[in-house]
């Protein structure tokens, strides 16, 4: 056998406001004029740090130069600071710059793409500028 009881009564509280979803154009919250205060400055400064990095990344390996690390030697033959192409030779979605190495220590050697950034365990053996002399006795 069920109880029965009254209806439900209608509750007479007000509801809860709702609170906006973040950057909601809302009545009471005055909209701003733009997404940055300067934005001239703003992308100025962010382009210049993302330069910054990619340099940092890249450290000294320019074309020409010889490096070492755990995985081999290394010749750089190019250096790509081309976002879309570094993108594309990578196959991933976010690689600002990327290089094309040679391992110099097989015979067999073919150039590979890498987006591997330089780190303390990876050793300068010849700077990109330099030439090697030989002496002859």
């Amino acid at each position: 056998m069920t109880i029965m009881t009254d209806a439900p009564v209608a509750d007479t509280r007000q509801p809860l406001p709702r609170r906006p979803i973040p950057h909601e154009r809302v009545p009471d919250r005055p909209t701003p004029s733009g997404p940055r205060p300067h934005p001239g400055v703003a992308d100025s400064m962010v382009t210049e740090a993302l330069r910054r990095v990619v340099e940092l990344e890249i450290g000294p390996r320019e074309v020409g130069a010889i490096y070492r690390n755990v995985d081999g030697v290394f010749q750089v033959l190019a250096v790509i600071r081309d976002p879309e192409r570094a993108r594309s030779l990578l196959g991933r979605r976010s690689p600002q710059w990327a290089l094309i190495v040679k391992d110099v220590t097989r015979a067999d050697g073919e150039p590979f793409v890498i987006g591997s950034v330089w780190t303390t365990s990876d050793y300068l053996v010849r700077e990109a500028g330099a030439r090697r002399t030989e002496a002859f006795a």
